[in-house]
């Protein structure tokens, strides 16, 4: 379980394998304090560390994961977000965060007001089903609060100068992807819901 308060924006390292799985080595400046074993959010996905040293970890991701995911465009140089498990105790300063990705958005537009940028993604048609007004949403490991949601599954995040500064969001232009996870709230709700007969089947709940 994460919270979407990126620790670090790390670096691809490098990049081993090929379509049926990949091996990527990450530098991180909490490398050395990770073991084999132990979960990290790339970018929001869940992976598990395989090896660590004082600079860098080592993750394995599977064929399921490049193709859900924004992996499979990782090489080397590629900026991610970072953010270590949750502990039992830790303050919950974002939302609760799975690491499990439900579908890829595409950065549509971009504005700034101010110091403030806003930027419109058009989300995977389940993820905006489970999306509401001022709820939350994680693109790219980051929680997010939903400023504004558009026709065409589209929806409108506010970035705050701290965020923008402290993520890859800077490197992110008008047609990149991003990994997306529906609230976890809203999920289940939707999940509910259908198990009782009140909502037709949801595309989440039923996702390989």
């Amino acid at each position: 379980m994460f919270t979407g308060i990126i620790e670090a924006v790390g670096e691809v390292a490098a990049v081993d394998g090929a379509r049926g799985g990949r091996t990527f080595v990450i530098g991180a400046p909490f490398a050395g304090e990770l073991a084999a074993g132990q979960s990290v959010a790339v970018d929001g996905a869940c992976l598990t560390v395989r090896a660590a040293d004082t600079g860098t970890f080592t993750v394995d991701a599977g064929a399921s994961t490049l193709e859900r995911t924004v992996a499979g465009r990782y090489e080397r140089g590629t900026a991610v977000n970072l953010e270590r498990a949750l502990r039992v105790g830790d303050r919950l300063d974002g939302h609760l965060v799975q690491g499990h990705v439900d579908g890829v958005a595409t950065l549509r537009g971009r504005r700034a007001s101010g110091e403030t940028r806003f930027l419109e993604f058009e989300l995977p048609k389940a993820v905006f089903a489970a999306t509401v007004l001022h709820g939350s949403i994680a693109l790219n490991g980051v929680s997010l609060t939903v400023n504004d949601l558009r026709g065409e599954g589209r929806c409108e995040l506010a970035i705050v100068p701290y965020t923008w500064e402290r993520t890859n969001f800077p490197a992110l232009e008008t047609g990149d992807p991003v990994n997306a996870e529906a609230d976890l709230v809203g999920k289940y709700v939707a999940r509910i819901l259908e198990a009782t007969g009140s909502l037709p089947r949801s595309p989440l709940a039923h996702a390989p």
